[in-house]
């Protein structure tokens, strides 16, 4: 067929090739034994079972061995295969650095030794093509997963998503499953937010990911060990306590820019019940109570020696307790817990003098036990009684309104009223 210059720039265009769907990244240190095996395993299983034009990206970081020239020959004889290669060594900066590079519309990856059945592949990758969710991961704590590893392992998995619900409040089941996917327009906002060049790169993502709101999809899978893993589950253990001080500290500072990657990726920008940049992991939580409860302390100790003269201890203790009450869950609803606007606040702080009856309950006792052994005690002695017992009722206290605040974050994020 002819063509003439007026159809020329269509006929180049018509030779580029198009951009993948999908792009399923592989990231490698030091593999020359598994990278060809895993390549030509995953360019089959995409062959047959993905109906998406589809890539496998090697990502190179810092590997001394035979991997990059393994992974460069593979390249030149596929053209769904390419190889990137990075200078510094971290598993969490590979993936960080060719997701935000990458023109594919989704990207995925998975780990070199392919211990995630690829079977899951296409129940991974189906919600993110779909628009349902922003983010998909595999989990191996599901009921229907079908996981081989030993019990060292098992252990330290739960452990620590047990660690993440509790400190990070996540609700997502399983963070270091090293097979994940993602939407490439979401993964360049969100990427340049997370700090982690290691193995705490998925955690870091999936918490951040949370607090601003995307969706996140879990698929069961099948998932076994591999004896030969490099990994040092205990420094890498160690190192994701670390990144969770960090990342909690972040959320405490407000560091992170929660209110605007809210505002224009998340899937809840209605007005909700936290406010810009409040912490939601108990980390970032327990900081801000504490402050508030030093305050409070004072103020209440304060109120104590001026009523005590004219009330007596037991009636200065009530009063001082109520008004510090009152004062201390307005002051936790907005600045700890995030929750803003009048909505409830009947109802909050019902909730909370409740529980400065329990606290005024314990510290009554206390004057009662105090007096009983020791009827001469003077008002320093009782006002130090009086300060632990109330350590007691704060930790009471900062249970009880986590747990009232947690539950009604959860009815917002689900839609329930």
């Amino acid at each position: 067929m002819k063509t003439t210059l007026a159809s020329a720039p269509a006929a180049e265009a018509a030779l580029v090739p198009r951009p993948p769907v999908l792009d399923i990244v592989v990231p490698v240190y030091n593999e020359e034994d598994d990278i060809a095996t895993a390549v030509e395993r995953l360019r089959d299983h995409l062959a047959q079972h993905v109906p998406y034009p589809a890539r496998v990206t090697v990502a190179d970081n810092a590997s001394t061995d035979r991997t990059l020239a393994i992974a460069e020959r593979l390249a030149e004889q596929h053209d769904d295969v390419r190889v990137v290669h990075l200078p510094q060594k971290g598993r969490g900066g590979a993936l960080n650095q060719v997701w935000r590079a990458s023109d594919a519309e989704i990207v995925a990856y998975c780990d070199v030794d392919l211990s995630t059945d690829l079977n899951a592949l296409m129940p991974l990758i189906a919600p993110l093509i779909s628009g349902h969710s922003d983010i998909a991961i595999g989990t191996r704590l599901a009921h229907s997963s079908r996981v081989v590893r030993g019990p060292k392992r098992e252990v330290i998995s739960r452990c620590y998503n047990f660690l993440l619900r509790t400190t990070m409040h996540a609700r997502f089941s399983d963070a270091q499953c090293g097979f994940k996917a993602m939407r490439t327009d979401v993964a360049r906002r969100l990427l340049p937010y997370v700090e982690d060049t290691g193995w705490f790169f998925d955690t870091e993502l999936l918490v951040l990911a949370e607090r601003v709101g995307l969706r996140i999809a879990e698929v069961p899978v099948d998932w076994t060990d591999d004896p030969d893993s490099s990994v040092d589950i205990v420094a890498t253990a160690l190192a994701d306590l670390r990144g969770c001080a960090r990342i909690g500290w972040a959320f405490a500072r407000g560091a992170l820019p929660i209110a605007e990657l809210r505002a224009t990726l998340g899937r809840d920008r209605h007005a909700g019940p936290q406010v810009d940049g409040a912490p939601h992991g108990m980390v970032g939580q327990l900081v801000r109570f504490c402050a508030v409860g030093v305050a409070s302390t004072l103020a209440y100790a304060l109120l104590y020696l001026v009523l005590h003269s004219v009330f007596g201890a037991q009636a200065a203790n009530f009063v001082a307790l109520a008004v510090t009450a009152v004062g201390n869950t307005a002051v936790n609803r907005r600045f700890t817990f995030g929750v803003r606007g009048s909505e409830r606040v009947v109802r909050d702080q019902f909730v909370g003098l409740c529980v400065f009856g329990f606290g005024w309950a314990v510290t009554a006792l206390s004057l009662v036990v105090l007096h009983g052994f020791a009827p001469d005690a003077g008002r320093i002695v009782e006002l130090a009684i009086l300060v632990v017992a109330n350590l007691v009722a704060t930790a009471t206290r900062f249970v009880g309104l986590r747990t009232l605040f947690a539950s009604r974050e959860r009815a917002a994020n689900t839609g329930v009223a």
